[in-house]
């Protein structure tokens, strides 16, 4: 059983109907490492409603959050917007500066990562948290929050281990100067809490966006209006004493029922660990997507349970998970019988059947051109050509493979170049053979496969220097990609113009 499955069963008995969810601070540039909540919360709802269950995914965005700080994409002129909600601050322009294209923060880096989500099949319920807090969605937590103060913050420093400051008050105001920062609470008389900033007095109503709730008690407040009842989350809101933990018994204060718990690892970025978009080790959604097919990027989720790290390497490795993605498409894996087999391989095709089905992607067309050979076919053939053998439908291919070729992502070891003119200094009489053995055989990948270690025996050569000469009159290097199929796309004749000289 694969694992949203086991979590679509674990939802099915403690009822029918069930809301998934999601959800981003829109701070800055999202990476794939978001990606993998996001896919993990839609494969779960996807699950739910195979079994016939009544499932809806959404994915909220805390857009009622504060700028934490001027990150480095940014320009000093963001000092004076620290403490401010997302929401309400400019878009930074192309060279970090506040824009004045109307939009705000949170849509600049938001709108690019829903973009990215088109792209991958997920189409989720999206709640605005401002416009939440606007139309007083959390008021009713919130007044039971500023009742129960006492009680939260027994619950946070008791299950956190951590000593709150003793102007702690489970709900932050906007001060005057439109930020959260600084601002102290000193009363509290439904529907306003009385505040002041730099001495100077404010009230907020808390049936509006005038302020909002800590993290803390944001999250299991969304629990309740919205009716979650499951959400993935990173590992570090799982650990004891994370905000799962005091969000469970807050939520029970405010009389809901925490969500079901599905706690994921990282995704690391090949040799350079887990990705961070303080640290600048990222790759942003658009970024991967321009990479990698996004089915392929479906299926490097859903091969791997949530509680298991993700390696994600753009170079051979997404060669290898492609060949694999391959592999598995072109098998009847439902026709497997399953009698007979051990109990690992038995888990090993059921986890194989239900990643696949989580793979696909509802309106992509299957293609019989495998990724190698796309990869083989850009480097040495025109587009048209390409288009003209395998038709217009996979243009989006085609783009999506020459952005990663003109990476640095692309794996030296798949780079061909065909030579310009012959290479000097190489054994005449082997090439020789071979152009004529090539000269006369039907020029497609078998017959040319055949034909060279043919001539390798008839020359009396090592295999080893023979496929040297071979690869230095060719690609003018020692080795590389196999060749038969590189020569079968080129011209014949340009071929044998680099043997037989």
């Amino acid at each position: 059983m694969h694992w949203s499955e086991v979590v679509a069963n674990a939802l099915a008995a403690k009822g029918d109907k069930h809301i998934i969810a999601s959800g981003i601070t829109p701070s800055g540039e999202f990476h794939i490492g978001h990606l993998r909540e996001i896919l993990t919360g839609d494969m779960v709802t996807k699950a739910c409603k195979a079994k016939g269950l009544d499932a809806e995914f959404v994915f909220v965005i805390d857009s009622a959050d504060p700028l934490r700080k001027v990150y480095s994409f940014l320009s000093s002129e963001y000092e004076r917007y620290i403490g401010h909600p997302l929401a309400k601050i400019p878009a930074p322009d192309e060279n970090g500066n506040p824009s004045t294209d109307g939009r705000s923060y949170a849509q600049h880096f938001l709108e690019p990562f829903l973009e990215a989500l088109e792209q991958i099949d997920v189409k989720p319920r999206l709640i605005d948290n401002y416009q939440s807090y606007a139309n007083g969605e959390f008021a009713s937590r919130i007044k039971i929050a500023c009742e129960k103060a006492d009680d939260i913050r027994e619950i946070i420093e008791r299950v956190s281990g951590r000593e709150l400051s003793p102007d702690w008050y489970p709900y932050n105001p906007i001060g005057h100067d439109g930020s959260l920062d600084g601002v102290v609470v000193d009363g509290f008389e439904w529907p306003y809490v009385h505040w002041t900033q730099g001495g100077k007095a404010g009230k907020s109503d808390l049936r509006k966006a005038e302020g909002k709730l800590p993290w803390r008690i944001d999250w299991p407040a969304r629990w309740g209006w919205i009716g979650v009842s499951c959400e993935p989350f990173g590992k570090d809101h799982g650990t004891a004493g994370g905000s799962y933990s005091t969000g469970r018994e807050i939520s029970q204060l405010f009389a809901d029922q925490p969500p079901h718990p599905l706690t994921y690892e990282w995704i690391s970025l090949k040799g350079k660990g887990a990705m961070s978009s303080s640290s600048g080790n990222t790759i942003g959604p658009l970024e991967a997507l321009a990479l990698v097919p996004p089915e392929i990027l479906r299926y490097l989720i859903a091969r791997s349970k949530p509680n298991k790290a993700i390696d994600f390497d753009t170079g051979m490795g997404l060669v290898n998970l492609v060949d694999e993605f391959e592999r598995l498409s072109s098998k009847d894996l439902e026709a497997i019988e399953l009698e007979g087999l051990s109990r690992r391989q038995r888990v090993n095709v059921e986890d194989e059947i239900g990643a696949m089905k989580m793979s696909y992607i509802s309106h992509k067309n299957a293609s019989i051109l495998t990724f190698r050979h796309l990869a083989m076919l850009c480097q040495v053939k025109h587009d048209d050509e390409i288009t003209e053998e395998f038709g217009t439908d996979i243009s989006e291919r085609l783009w999506r493979m020459h952005h990663w070729i003109d990476s640095e992502h692309f794996p030296e070891e798949m780079r061909i170049v065909i030579r310009d003119s012959p290479a000097p200094g190489l054994d005449d009489v082997y090439l020789k053979t071979l152009s004529e053995a090539l000269q006369t055989c039907e020029w497609e990948v078998d017959a040319i496969a055949a034909i060279i270690p043919n001539c390798i025996k008839a020359a009396g050569l090592e295999v080893k220097t023979a496929y040297f000469t071979l690869y230095r009159a060719i690609l003018g290097r020692d080795k590389g990609p196999r060749l038969a199929p590189i020569m079968a796309e080129v011209n014949r004749e340009r071929i044998l113009s680099l043997l037989k000289a």
